[in-house]
């Protein structure tokens, strides 16, 4: 059985580590945890390794967030990957740092880089674990704030939430979203 997970984020020495880019700084915690190394491939920085038998096959799609779907699209289609065992790791203004939000589908919420997934998969429904990064920005700054860096109040919350973040993916693929979801959605990451 194969899982596509996907870390969403923008190539770049300078958006790494910033809000926006959470999708990579998680599935880098996930390959580090198995000792998996990216390699540059298509559309894509790939790794694949097995958790308890299941294939994983983790992308950091090269194509900037807004063109995202391209590699999703293209990796599914290889590998042959099922819609409901894709996982989309994706940084959610909506929701405060504290939180994480796994959901089987639903709306873009106005994020380029799922508006562009849903384009070309044709379809909501397929599964993100959305990582708060909170909203305190003032109003017309919100892309400056999307590409900050956590300030250091943050950080040891954030460190821990990506950690919450490699169980909750753990258990997607062990135990399947609906479990998954009955967890994760309760977590709340304090100091």
């Amino acid at each position: 059985m194969k899982f596509l997970i996907v870390g969403l984020g923008n190539i770049g020495a300078e958006y790494a580590h910033t809000r926006h880019n959470i999708g990579f700084d998680v599935v880098e915690a996930l390959a580090a945890k198995y000792a998996a190394t990216f390699r540059t491939d298509r559309l894509a920085a790939v790794t694949e390794f097995k958790i308890k038998g299941k294939q994983l096959i983790v992308i950091e799609p090269s194509t900037y967030m807004n063109l995202s779907g391209k590699a999703v699209k293209y990796w599914m289609d290889k590998e042959k990957i099922p819609v409901e065992q894709v996982l989309v790791v994706v940084d959610e203004l909506a929701l405060p740092v504290t939180k994480l939000r796994l959901r089987p589908g639903g709306s873009d919420a106005g994020h380029n880089g799922l508006k562009s997934i849903q384009e070309l998969l044709q379809t909501n429904t397929y599964p993100r674990l959305r990582f708060g990064i909170g909203n305190n920005y003032p109003k017309g700054r919100q892309a400056e704030f999307v590409l900050s860096k956590w300030n250091e109040e943050e950080l040891p919350v954030v460190q821990k939430k990506i950690a919450a973040s490699v169980e909750v993916i753990e258990s997607f693929v062990l135990t399947g979203i609906e479990r998954t979801m009955n967890h994760a959605n309760k977590i709340e990451i304090t100091l």
